[in-house]
């Protein structure tokens, strides 16, 4: 019962949250929004991890200011929250992204055969599954439901009218639904930076974490390529979307070899921009 209510008024913030920043525009939004997170973000437990994984980052990565990496990846934070009551925006202009890697993303619509998209949370990673999808590629988006259902629906409701209409919520049964997406020729999306109970223990950063073979097994049993992701954004607010080279899955002796290599390309995203990755997941739990 008290975790409803923490829930419910929870929700209750972040709609008034919402409504504001409609009310007052994006550009002005992101700068109040941006300093509320680096105010207030520190002061929640997860402080912690984030202290934790930035001690493992910093054994392996030299010179690392822990602080400013903190304080911009709440920067950061406050912006991508308050920019999905903008996605709508995003959607219909072209303007606020430029691409790397186009002949990439161009060449899966000559074949016309599906591949696995993967990224972690950088910066606004909302972005990824909506730009493929403004190329007309088919593309079905796998995702974790928040914790609050009373939140829930509305994110839902943005992710499947402006970022991809084709959600499969992360689990047993969205394997089963990303396989019959594939048959029909639809491409995944989907972000392995997260902590998976069900997934194995892969070394990211020189310590064991809990990491997702869903995209080995799914690229080694239908034969996709897999092409890596990563989106930055700029001090102007403007987004940097590179499309990696593929990934092909004959190059590997098995899906474990394929996940380690995938959280190799995952630890060179978060060295190349550590200060956009969000670093509040418990990943090394």
């Amino acid at each position: 019962m008290i975790k409803i209510i923490y829930y419910f008024i929870q929700s209750l913030f972040i709609y008034f949250f919402f409504l504001i920043g409609r009310l007052i525009g994006i550009k002005i939004s992101r700068k109040i929004f941006s300093n509320i997170f680096f105010l207030i973000g520190p002061l929640f437990k997860s402080r912690k991890v984030i202290e934790k994984n930035l001690k493992i980052f910093s054994v392996k990565v030299s010179n690392v200011d822990r602080k400013k990496i903190t304080n911009q990846m709440w920067k950061n934070y406050g912006k991508t929250f308050i920019e999905y009551v903008y996605l709508d925006k995003f959607r219909k202009k072209n303007t606020h992204i430029t691409f790397k890697g186009k002949e990439n993303l161009d060449i899966i619509g000559k074949k016309n055969k599906p591949v696995i998209f993967i990224s972690g949370h950088f910066a606004n990673f909302e972005l990824m599954s909506m730009e493929i999808t403004k190329k007309n590629i088919p593309l079905a988006t796998i995702y974790r439901p928040l914790n609050n259902f009373f939140l829930n629906p509305f994110m839902e409701y943005l992710r499947k009218k402006y970022v991809c209409k084709n959600q499969i919520k992360k689990g047993i049964n969205g394997v089963r639904e990303s396989i019959n997406y594939i048959k029909q020729k639809y491409s995944i999306a989907l972000m392995i930076d997260q902590r998976v109970s069900e997934g194995e223990k892969i070394d990211f950063f020189g310590e064991p974490a809990l990491t997702t073979s869903l995209p080995a097994q799914l690229s080694i049993k239908f034969n996709l390529d897999i092409i890596p992701v990563l989106i930055e954004r700029n001090k102007d607010d403007n987004f940097v979307i590179e499309f990696k080279n593929k990934i092909s899955p004959d190059k590997f002796k098995n899906k474990i070899d394929l996940t380690i290599a995938l959280n190799k390309i995952l630890e060179k995203m978060i060295i190349e921009n550590p200060e956009q990755w969000i670093w509040t997941h418990n990943r090394w739990k």
